[in-house]
């Protein structure tokens, strides 16, 4: 195995500890240089470390020469067949050049890419893809496959190494999710350069989204990839958007607010699919790493909300959270309630061992003896507040009672009932009431 050091793409740098980057690539023509430039800074914006930009032909390389002056990212210049526009491009600001060595040109030609690199401190991406392996791979494996792929880029890997050139990073390319991730963890074990890992033609927003998610996740669980790529058939500021949220998703790098959100149901005390989408607008242009959480009622609301370093919760203001003399909780919507007991209570009865449910089903009249607990100081009996039916019971307080004690307002709830009669909520405390019954 040949051990390289990172590589620099401009000023980013590829590989070893340096945090993963993300990339993306433009869909103006090249030419229009306007049009480009607005597209780059605006992918920048989005959280882009790295723009390709397609150079076909002579006119788009010569482009790439006031492009660089109005970006602040590094340019990678897409060149697929004609050596001299990969020198074009090195020559007129491209920090990297995307090529397949083997689609070049002889010796000669490969050697005055490389020598056009060096000279401009250039590097390049050796870019495997499976829909354009070279020939005699494709009829020695018959299909593409994790092997060619392999094959094709340690063969490509070998021209340049043979010219003394170690400034480059690879990729395996393929639309199979399956084929992708068995390529990238084949080559990681046979070389140790950086590996550009992306799913080539992912698709639309959605499907594309979800293949590249699965594909490149899969690979940087296992601690494989120095930079991403997510190709979509959208804007490509989208790509980067899903490309950071994949990272920050896997506590590989924090860039921006994180926002964690429930997918709202009848319980929630305020419009939360309509407040992300505000925040996440609103909050688009902050780039420090911030945890936010918007819950739209109290039952999981202030346990997720502790874990984030800021909250939003529904559901303990007006009329949709009320207190019993029992010390206990009640959120509703309609005829339907979440029952617990108030951190008060938690507190005075200490640390608990045992909790015993009702079944699912189970009718209650008011004041009837419907759970047991057990806590370190004592057992104790959670009477029911109303008349109703028991619909749900919270089961993971049985198998761990000590979540009553670190988020009885949360994930300490005890269980659910369809009230026979919501008018009984009417005689009950609300919060600061409540307050100024245990002062």
């Amino acid at each position: 195995m040949i051990t390289i050091s990172p590589l620099g793409v401009g000023n980013v740098k590829v590989g070893g500890d340096n945090p993963i980057s993300v990339q993306s690539m433009t869909n103006t023509l090249t030419t229009d240089t306007k049009a480009t430039i607005n597209q780059i800074n605006k992918i920048a914006e989005e959280g882009a470390d790295i723009v390709r930009v397609s150079c076909p032909d002579e006119s788009s390389t010569f482009a790439l020469k006031e492009i660089v002056k109005h970006v602040s990212v590094p340019i990678v210049a897409d060149i697929h067949f004609h050596y001299q526009r990969a020198i074009e491009a090195a020559n007129n600001g491209a920090k990297c050049l995307r090529i397949n060595p083997g689609n070049i040109g002889d010796e000669s030609k490969i050697n005055e890419v490389i020598n056009a690199a060096k000279d401009n401190d250039c590097s390049i991406r050796v870019g495997v893809n499976a829909g354009s392996l070279e020939r005699d791979i494709l009829e020695k494996f018959k299909e593409p496959c994790p092997e060619a792929l392999v094959e094709s880029a340690l063969r490509n890997i070998k021209i340049l190494e043979d010219q003394d050139f170690f400034n480059f990073k690879i990729s395996v390319k393929s639309s199979d999710v399956f084929l992708s991730i068995a390529a990238y963890r084949q080559l990681s074990k046979v070389c140790d350069y950086p590996l550009h890992l992306g799913i080539t033609e992912a698709g639309s927003f959605v499907s594309g989204s979800i293949k590249s998610s699965i594909g490149l996740g899969s690979l940087l669980m296992d601690g494989i990839g120095d930079t991403i790529r997510i190709s979509l058939s959208d804007d490509p500021s989208k790509e980067v958007k899903i490309g950071n949220e994949i990272l920050k998703s896997l506590n590989l790098r924090n860039r921006g607010v994180k926002i964690i959100s429930c997918p709202s149901c009848a319980r929630q005390a305020f419009q939360v699919i309509d407040t992300v989408k505000i925040l996440e607008e609103k909050l688009s242009h902050i780039k420090t790493p911030i945890t936010l959480s918007i819950i739209g009622c109290v039952v999981n609301g202030p346990g997720e909300a502790a874990m984030t370093d800021v909250g939003i919760t529904g559901g303990k203001k007006g009329n949709k959270m009320k207190y019993t003399e029992e010390h206990e909780w009640i959120v509703f919507d309609g005829t339907e309630v979440t029952v617990g007991i108030t951190d008060h209570a938690a507190e005075q009865l200490g640390d608990l061992v045992f909790v015993e449910l009702p079944e699912v089903g189970t009718k209650l009249s008011q004041n009837d003896e419907v759970v047991v607990i057990e806590s370190v100081k004592a057992a104790s009996d959670i009477l029911a507040p109303l008349n109703g039916k028991v619909i749900e019971i919270n089961e993971a307080i049985v198998e761990d009672p000590s979540l009553v004690n670190s988020d009885p307002l949360g994930n300490g709830w005890f269980f659910k009932m369809e009230l026979e009669d919501a008018s009984q909520l009417d005689n009950m405390m609300t919060e600061e009431e409540y307050k100024e019954f245990i002062s």
